[in-house]
């Protein structure tokens, strides 16, 4: 599951962020997805990475097979 968050910025900056970001061809959004990416990675320590990998991976099929099972039991 994702979540959002929010961050206050001054219209003038955010306005400045945006016009020299579209000169690079990308977006706010594509750069903050990025960066926090990198920072959950620098943070966050290896194992707890692997943790959350492995766990995600698990949810995943089971999301799957319960679907399946829940068409299967429907008369």
């Amino acid at each position: 599951m994702k979540k959002s968050i929010s961050v206050q910025i001054s219209e003038e900056k955010l306005s400045a962020i945006e016009m020299y970001l579209e000169q690079k061809n990308t977006t706010l959004t594509a750069e903050l997805d990025r960066y926090a990416e990198q920072l959950y990675g620098k943070i966050v320590p290896q194992n707890v990475r692997e943790y959350i990998e492995k766990m995600s991976a698990q949810q995943k099929p089971r999301t799957r097979r319960s679907a399946q099972a829940a068409d299967k039991s429907e008369p």
